[in-house]
């Protein structure tokens, strides 16, 4: 089956954040942005913008930002805080924890320049575990969209359909910008973007355009491969996923993460426990980033089509 979906033009899905943010923001005075001096390369210049009463930039002080919003939430306000996610997820996850999780309070938390997609900024500021960190935590939604359009749908879905903390994911540079508006979203009910029935590819964030691009090019070999996009890492789907198993028999997952911890793990956990197949996972190979070329890194660190399809392969000689 050929792919149906169609790059509309490289797009960074900080924009479609920062889209969500406003329109939520638009529609709902309790809504309220809090900076962290680096607001435009997160997506919130918008907001800050067009709402600058209702925008607060605390400078470089993350665990303060944290701080500060499970206040706002504790007095009625839908807070939301950006930042890079290595700054989100580590240098705060103690706040988080405590302040936000342990409270259970309504704290939308941005992390941007996800993955080695950031290029050049380097190793420092390219988040790659903070899927795993996130989704540990008690009662927080993990989301992690994969382009720019699903990600203003996704940052909506986020501040107006939550009612405790939520972690989205998203990235810096233009990425393909391919998925429709219309499509349903559902946090927690992953999509089925291809049907197929010897092998499923289940992907998420950037990694699922190029699932896609896999599963065309196993296409032309005679190999039917099912695509999900798996853009709610916690609560995960497991309908998807166990189905996905019983059918097709095999599943590769894709995600610009560290191979341990990530979607792969979160799919592994559901997989072992209800119907065992082979899996290979396709991810960040235990190490940091480095600086370069956002697509250099990609393909340094196998993070591409190629890598998912020789990943299928070498899977389907393990299949009962």
């Amino acid at each position: 089956m050929q792919n149906q979906y169609t790059n509309r033009g490289d797009k960074p899905t900080k924009t479609g954040f920062g889209q969500g943010l406003l329109e939520a923001g638009l529609r709902n005075p309790a809504v309220v942005c809090l900076g962290a001096d680096i607001t435009t390369s997160v997506g919130c210049n918008l907001f800050a913008e067009t709402l600058p009463d209702r925008f607060y930039s605390l400078g470089i002080a993350e665990q303060n930002c944290i701080g500060v919003a499970a206040g706002m939430a504790l007095e009625g306000k839908i807070p939301v805080f950006s930042t890079y996610g290595v700054f989100a997820a580590l240098r705060a996850a103690d706040q988080i924890r405590v302040s936000v999780c342990y409270n259970n309070l309504h704290v939308v938390i941005g992390g941007a320049h996800a993955g080695v997609s950031v290029g050049p900024d380097g190793a420092t500021h390219q988040a790659l575990e903070d899927l795993a960190i996130m989704r540990v935590l008690p009662n927080m939604t993990v989301i992690s969209p994969c382009d720019a359009t699903q990600t203003r749908i996704a940052t909506l879905a986020a501040i107006e359909q939550c009612t405790g903390p939520v972690y989205i994911r998203f990235g810096r540079e233009a990425m393909p910008d391919f998925t429709s508006s219309s499509m349903d979203f559902h946090i927690g009910k992953a999509q089925v973007l291809q049907p197929g029935n010897y092998l499923t590819i289940i992907a998420t964030g950037h990694m699922v355009w190029e699932a896609l691009l896999a599963a065309g090019i196993l296409e032309t070999e005679g190999i039917h491969a099912r695509v999900v996009n798996m853009h709610t890492i916690k609560p995960v789907d497991k309908e998807t996923i166990i189905l996905a198993a019983r059918e097709t028999g095999a599943i590769v997952t894709a995600e610009e993460h560290q191979v341990n911890g990530g979607l792969g793990s979160a799919v592994a956990e559901v997989v072992v426990q209800h119907w065992p197949v082979p899996m290979a996972f396709v991810g960040m190979p235990d190490r940091f980033g480095e600086s370069g070329e956002p697509r250099q890194l990609m393909e340094k660190f196998g993070l591409t089509a190629l890598a998912i399809t020789e990943a299928a392969r070498r899977l389907l000689k393990r299949k009962r």
